[in-house]
């Protein structure tokens, strides 16, 4: 049974192809490199093609028998989805049906879908559970709350059961020092202060110096993209085992505010890390976790190097290497 990783030469669909072909899947790669870098999904075999091409899609699923999907391929920045909404439902929402009605057509019937906590909007208690109102704040979030509303109908209706899994900021490297962040353009925290403190930057803005947190800046939920590759793994796991259609949200309960962060990179980088505080972004809020609760019940998955000092010390081997 072949492992379809939609969106695996991105960030965090290649540290999830590792975690599968370390466990011994056999994994195919799909992915349009229009953000992702075709070095990352290593020496699993890949396709390049693009979601939107349905009949490239359905060339995949005759040529290969495959068993089961994990889909990440989407777009991401909050802001970019306020200003081409229309860009982010076509790319999100589009892309996802058209991976759907392939699978059905060739049988496939279990997918894990890389969603995010974004769909809660502003959370009314912290840790957000996974029973909290959806009210996404941004159209990031409503076409990923849409998809998993269809995931629920597709299963109800055609059997295609699925895992969506809520989580906020994904972050830090390979421990290796051979896999990490690289969007173009980067819009993440850590990587923009790493790049900065490599003199690949320029001043760092922090959004936002008035929300009611103890600092001022924004307070998020930071989880190390090796302990997501394994929770998607575990998520993997229950679906072929014929486990059923669910939401869990994977958090560590631990925020960070922005100038957390800021002192954890200068601490271990050895260099200042200078900013300027810039007007709060649209649709941002004060303090997003994620409860991680029935994740370990469901899953049995706990985060175990999501520590700030791994993530930022990860990270900077990476830059560092890759710089």
């Amino acid at each position: 049974m072949t492992i379809l990783v939609a969106g695996g030469a991105g960030y965090i669909g290649s540290h999830t192809v590792r975690e599968l072909v370390r466990q011994g899947y056999e994994v195919l790669v799909l992915d349009n490199l229009s953000n992702g870098r075709r070095e990352l999904a290593g020496e699993a075999p890949f396709v390049q093609a693009d979601l939107l091409d349905r009949e490239a899609l359905r060339r995949v699923f005759r040529t290969h028998a495959v068993g089961a999907v994990l889909h990440f391929a989407s777009l991401i920045q909050v802001g970019e989805s306020f200003a081409d909404p229309r860009k982010y439902y076509t790319h999100n929402l589009t892309t996802s049906l058209n991976l759907f009605d392939a699978m059905l057509e060739a049988g496939t019937r279990a997918l894990i879908f890389s969603s995010t906590a974004a769909v809660y909007g502003e959370p009314r208690e912290t840790p957000i559970p996974e029973g909290h109102p959806t009210r996404p704040a941004n159209p990031y979030g409503r076409a990923k709350l849409m998809v998993e509303d269809i995931l629920r109908d597709y299963e109800r209706a055609h059997g295609l059961r699925s895992i969506s899994l809520r989580y906020f900021n994904a972050a830090g490297a390979a421990l290796d020092g051979t896999a990490g962040e690289c969007h173009d353009p980067e819009t993440h925290l850590i990587p923009n202060i790493l790049l900065g403190a490599l003199g690949k930057r320029p001043r760092l803005r922090v959004f936002g110096g008035d929300f009611p947190t103890p600092d001022g800046t924004a307070v998020r939920d930071y989880i190390h993209v090796t302990d997501l590759a394994e929770a998607h793994v575990l998520a993997l796991k229950a679906l072929i085992a014929g486990g059923p259609g669910d939401v869990v949200n994977l958090g560590t309960e631990t925020g960070h505010s922005v100038l957390e962060v800021i002192r954890a990179a200068e601490a271990v980088t050895g260099r200042p890390i200078p900013y300027d505080v810039a007007p709060r972004r649209q649709g941002d809020v004060a303090v997003l976790l994620a409860s991680k609760a029935k994740a370990g019940k469901v899953l049995g998955w706990a985060p175990r190097l999501s520590s700030l000092e791994t993530i930022v010390e990860s990270a900077w081997n990476w830059h560092r290497k890759s710089a």
